[in-house]
């Protein structure tokens, strides 16, 4: 059973005959009962002793799987500070907070405006902080659902008594359980004793299979797969038919639901970044070198403000310090800092994905975690499970064959419909209302001998009972009723009207139940005239085998011949080969001890009792037809599957069925072609585990597919396609799929009929358990990321010519134009709402027709980085020059300047400002700015500090108004606005004016001008700001022309060397 409890937990191995390692070694499943009682020391009819008890839970402890602790709050807490960009945020923040420190020394208004920023950028940290931790600190929910799933009480026999209602964590190795219908299995556990005559277990979420397994006591290959161990019931499971005596084999982490718990575990360990979180990791390490180099840069330009020496015979002497300006240009290098960093990039980042994931939502896939909207986008593989992905979940007939006048016509009909509703499908040349004997007797047959329902809850059918007699009843639905029964008994409304006129017709009174020798199952009806016949469904050759005679179409009786039996095992090879899941139908009506039965007290119910006498019962039957089911495909799945070929996705399908079952439904949904060799595509798990080479197994272009998979089986296939550089969505539902879901790039829960744990391990929920939803969900992410990348470069263009300015104002020595808490309140809440608009811009046409993106795909081309430098440069150059035309000039471009009255000073002046005090006869008039007049009556240098507040208030409206049309230039990478103008995005209209919005606010607002250091503006300072800023859409239209120009050429030059061969 592999060594899943032999390295867990912290309790001590106690010495003794049998030690954790040997129990894990040894195979129950493959052994005799009387093998494993020895084996464990246990007889099962006295069960353990109380002190063989203790003694084995000191040895093996509590059954019961272990809680894994969690990181701590503490932890979590520093983990969101291991980024670059947030460590480069924190830094900023605690100096900019020092600085503001000894600035507040002053007292006053100053003290206010210089904590605006520290307190700020420290808000921002504050709550992404909080984000993080919230979103990790649900990492580890997969593994409490898991414990849920287990059994809380078990019947045990110690000491020779039955103990009803023992706490199943009290279970140990060689105890004597008891289960019946409805029970969870507490622990993995040998059949020993059937004591009804059969035994079926729910175990589809452990091993992927679509249908209730039918358990032995018999030994099974010791190197049978999980499926195959049916002998064995797991942790976990339920019984849903019969009653047994089992002997506990493995507890707690040892079990296979612990091996999964396990896995989940590790794989929970290994979660890597997504990958756009891996791109902006290396832009902000790429943003701490740029950083670092300019201001360096800065400090080197302006070291002669702060720092002067006198040469003595050569030497420098006389070395001179000013802190008050080491402190100033410092201040500068830090806002150089908050320039630098985009800080509104996580939260507009954030803001998409929200908006990406309600998107999602309306196609029915539920993201549970916001960077999986990202992932999405760059996906190259899917690994789907098949049952309830690819297929419905649901059984359907899809053929039906009765006999014809002779017994070598046989008539076969094909049945349409996917689901438990009776009314989709029909049956193909059906006699509707003419229904002859025989067809009448497969319909009575498929109705009574059945224990299956079906009710509607919510626009849903739902199947209550085992999946292939509930397609069964629906069968019957479709066939009706006969001409003669219409309007008798059922009402029309009735669901199941048809299936419930045969049972009134037919009552039953005695069930022969199904099991693993015979194949088939049986009843006894007792018809309205009192006459008794039992009616028989199974195996089509084992229920052929017992049959002697053969039903025609119009009810003659007639001697089952070699050649007649030959055309019904030919028309079963046919359904067969196409993985049609087969049953036959049979009568008999001479019933000879049972012609009279009608209940217990009937002398004849003694053979009842003993399953061993079904097999005579049910022999010399008459054979009247049979009937293929299937799980079917979904009808979307198709196109989906063709959708993801031309996106250049991969798609392998996963799944715990059998091989022939799956290649059927592969070839169905175009995985693989009709007639296509796929004998080196399709593995089963334990195949592909032993393979040489896995990887280049997993390299083959186009669909692959693995049956019979166990959960380490999809584990090890995730694990080995993320070493290949794949990005992997993984499809499941069960308990089974949870570790390979947690490993994936994105795991992919099913919304109905998932499990807990598969969902809380997951990354995205399908609220439809449907393929194609994954196909649009994909979809939705690449435009995602298309628009998260326009908005991405928008930001940083912007940054980029913020950081110009500083750099320009340092290196031409003029007073400083951007102050940090500025430049903040324009990468926070002016460039915010653009970028996120930009969010929202139309999705291309031949999205899915591209191939995925690499992972390790740039955000950023040297094309593009060489035109947003180019921008960059240009907001600089803007920014700065409306700072040094308003000091220098009356006019600009006929624009009027001289209406506030302020004076005018030479370029070479505002250049050498920091030498003011050492020009003669300097004055500066006082200017108007809104309703205040600024003067310099007291020091007229002042003009370059205090009186800067006009020319900062130009330059930060420049920057304001170029970001705003930069954003237009961004609605395309290579688009004209002639050809995407500005209005495909409405909401990139309405966050440009909110952004204006929110700039004139804190500009005619005196409170907030105060803090920010600004003033109002007249109309012509407005035109001005126009005047400048307007351009940038011009030169980046040029820019975008070159780079139309440069991608026709590059690729008529790539065609060009085709045309020889072509000739």
């Amino acid at each position: 059973m592999g060594k899943g409890g032999e390295d867990f937990g912290k309790r001590e191995k106690a010495a003794g005959p049998t030690t954790s390692a040997d129990r894990d070694a040894f195979p129950a499943w493959s052994k005799e009962i009387h093998e494993c009682e020895k084996h464990f020391g246990v007889s099962r009819q006295l069960g353990l002793t109380s002190a063989e008890v203790a003694k084995r839970r000191e040895e093996y402890g509590w059954n019961e799987l272990e809680k894994h602790e969690g990181q701590s709050i503490w932890s979590l807490v520093l983990d969101q500070f291991n980024d670059t960009l947030v460590r480069i945020l924190l830094v900023a923040a605690v100096v900019s907070f020092v600085l503001a420190w000894l600035d507040g020394e002053e007292g006053g208004e100053k003290e206010i405006t210089a904590f605006v920023e520290p307190l700020v950028i420290f808000l921002i940290l504050i709550v992404n902080a909080i984000v993080g931790v919230w979103q990790e600190s649900n990492a580890e929910k997969a593994l409490e659902a898991l414990k849920e799933i287990q059994s809380e009480q078990a019947t045990v026999i110690r000491n020779g008594i039955k103990v009803p209602n023992l706490p199943a964590k009290e279970l140990v190795p060689g105890d004597i359980v008891e289960l019946k219908v409805g029970d969870k299995v507490p622990a993995d556990m040998r059949v020993v004793q059937l004591i009804s005559s059969t035994l079926r277990v729910e175990q589809g979420s452990l091993t992927g299979e679509s249908e209730a397994v039918n358990k032995t006591n018999k030994p099974v290959p010791e190197d049978a797969d999980i499926q195959g161990k049916w002998s064995m019931v797991f942790a976990g499971t339920t019984i849903v038919n019969g009653n047994c005596i089992c002997l506990v084999a493995q507890t707690g982490m040892a079990t296979e639901i612990g091996k999964v718990h396990m896995q989940i575990h590790v794989a929970s360990q290994s979660e890597e970044d997504t990958p756009l979180k891996k791109k902006l990791n290396e832009f902000g390490e790429m943003l701490t070198m740029i950083i670092g180099v300019i201001c360096a840069l800065v400090w080197l330009i302006n070291v002669k403000y702060f720092l002067t020496w006198d040469y003595v015979d050569g030497m420098p002497r006389n070395f001179k310090f000013s802190f008050e300006k080491c402190t100033y240009y410092f201040e500068i290098a830090v806002a150089l800092a908050v320039a630098a960093i985009p800080e509104g990039l996580p939260a507009v980042i954030t803001t998409c994905l929200a908006l990406g994931t309600r998107k999602m939502a309306q196609k029915n896939a539920l993201v549970r975690k916001l960077p999986s909207v990202e992932t999405l986008g760059c996906t190259t593989v899917i690994c789907s499970d098949k049952t309830g992905t690819l297929t419905t979940n649901q059984m359907a007939v899809s053929r039906l064959v009765a006999l014809g006048p002779s017994p070598t016509i046989i008539r076969k009909f094909k049945v349409d419909g996917t689901t438990y509703n009776p009314a989709d499908g029909k049956i193909y040349d059906w006699p509707s209302g003419r229904m002859d004997t025989n067809l009448q007797t497969i319909a009575k047959v498929a109705a009574v001998c059945n224990d299956a329902g079906i009710t509607q809850s919510e626009q849903k059918y739902v199947a209550h009972g085992m999946p292939t007699e509930a397609a069964l009843k629906v069968l019957v639905e479709k066939m009706g009723l006969p001409e003669a029964s219409r309007g008798v008994g059922s009402s029309k409304t009735d669901l199941l009207g048809c299936c419930k006129h045969w049972n009134e017709s037919e009552r039953r009174v005695a069930t022969l139940e199904f099991d693993r020798d015979r194949k088939s199952m049986g009843v006894i009806a007792t018809s309205r005239s009192g006459k008794n016949s039992l009616l028989v469904k199974g195996a089509v050759e084992n229920v052929l085998e017992r049959s002697t005679q053969v039903q025609l179409l119009d009810g003659t009786v007639v001697p089952l011949d070699n050649n007649s039996k030959n055309y019904i095992l030919q028309a079963l090879n046919e359904m067969s080969s196409d993985a049609l899941r087969c049953l036959g139908f049979a009568y008999k009506d001479d019933l000879a001890d049972f012609e009279s039965y009608d209940g217990d007290e009937h002398p004849a119910h003694k053979q009842l009792l003993d399953p061993s006498n079904y097999s005579s019962i049910e022999s010399e039957l008459v054979f009247v037809g049979l009937v293929g089911l299937r799980d079917p495909p979904r009808e979307e799945v198709f196109d989906a599957i063709e959708d993801c070929r031309a996106a250049g996705i991969r798609v392998m399908v996963i799944t715990g069925d059998n091989k022939n079952t799956a290649e059927a439904i592969c070839r169905e949904i175009g995985v693989f072609g009709t007639h296509e060799d796929i004998s080196a595509r399709s593995i089963t798990g334990r195949e592909f585990m032993n393979l040489p080479d896995q990887k280049a197994f997993l390299r083959q272009g186009g669909g692959l597919l693995f049956s019979r998979a166990e959960p380490r089986h999809k584990q090890e296939i995730v694990r080995l396609l993320k070493d290949e550089g794949e990005v992997v969505a993984m499809t499941g539902d069960g308990v089974n799929d949870a570790p390979a879901l947690k490993l994936a790039d994105i795991g992919i829960a099913m919304g109905i009929a998932g499990t807990e744990v598969a969902k809380e391990a997951s990354d995205m929920v399908l609220a439809d358990d449907n393929f194609s939803t994954i196909v649009a969900a994909v979809g939705e992410g690449r435009s995602i990321y298309n628009n998260m990348k326009a908005f991405i470069r928008y930001m940083i263009s912007s940054n980029i010519g913020e950081v110009a300015s500083i750099f320009l104002t340092a290196a031409l020595g003029i007073p400083e134009g951007l102050i940090p808490v500025q430049l903040l309140w324009v990468n926070l809440v002016t460039d915010g709402p653009p970028a996120t608009a930009l969010g929202f811009n139309p999705p291309d046409q031949d999205i899915m027709k591209k191939p995925p993106r690499r992972s390790d795909d740039s955000l950023i081309s040297a094309w593009i980085l060489f035109r947003y430098l180019v921008i960059g440069l240009y907001v600089g150059v803007a920014t700065v020059g409306v700072f040094i035309i308003w000091y220098t000039h009356s006019s600009f471009m006929g624009i009027d300047l001289s209406g506030d009255g302020h004076s005018l000073v030479t370029y070479s002046q505002l250049a050498n400002w920091g030498q003011c005090t050492t020009w003669q006869n300097f004055t500066a008039s006082p200017f108007t700015a809104g309703n205040e007049v600024i003067s310099f009556d007291k020091n007229p240098c002042d003009y370059f500090h205090g009186g800067k507040v006009k020319a900062m208030t130009l330059s930060l409206s420049v920057l304001v108004a170029i970001e705003m049309f930069n954003s237009l230039n961004a609605l395309s990478e290579d688009g004209s606005l002639l050809t995407m103008p500005p209005w495909v995005n409405p909401w990139l209209l309405v966050a440009m004016s909110v952004s204006f919005g929110l700039h004139f606010l804190i500009l005619y607002v005196p409170f907030l001008a105060q803090i920010f250091g600004i003033v109002p503006l007249s109309l012509n300072e407005w035109l001005l700001v126009l005047a400048v800023s307007l351009p940038v859409i011009l030169i980046d239209e040029i820019l975008k022309l070159v780079g139309r120009w440069t991608s026709k050429s590059h690729i008529s030059r790539r065609r060009k060397p085709s045309k020889p061969k072509a000739e």
